[in-house]
């Protein structure tokens, strides 16, 4: 190829004029809320797996899960989960081909931040003792 002058042109000009959208955050996120339930299913199976073995295995294990630590782990989580679950519903939401102009998509992402966080928060409530 010819060696062309780009006259001190960057070679990628859409990485410094792009604006992240809503969109396109909420589907990385999604991606990520995958990677992070995958990442975070040992340890359910862990605590099953002590469960059905050992009242000191157990004990151990649910000591750590049910720790400070533990506890925003899985609080962590339960929004993880929730909002890849939402994210899910979304697409098939998509495929059957409703709501796929940019304003509806737009509003899907923003209520599938606010339902995650609000389910989260009604799942620590029951938590931590606050609704029975």
């Amino acid at each position: 190829m010819a060696d062309v002058n780009r006259g001190g042109r960057p070679l990628s000009p859409h990485l410094q004029v792009y604006r992240p959208q809503w969109t396109s955050m909420s589907s990385i996120l999604v991606r990520l809320t995958g990677i992070g339930c995958l990442l975070l299913m040992p340890l359910i199976v862990i605590w099953l797996l002590a469960a059905s073995s050992s009242a000191n295995g157990f004990g151990i294990i649910n000591g750590v899960l049910t720790s400070w630590l533990g506890s925003l782990i899985m609080l962590g989580g339960v929004w993880a989960l929730t909002y890849h679950m939402l994210g899910r519903l979304r697409h098939v939401i998509w495929d059957f081909g409703f709501l796929v102009n940019v304003p509806a998509s737009e509003k899907m992402a923003y209520a599938m931040v606010i339902t995650a966080t609000l389910v989260t928060g009604l799942v620590a409530l029951f938590q931590f003792g606050v609704i029975q």
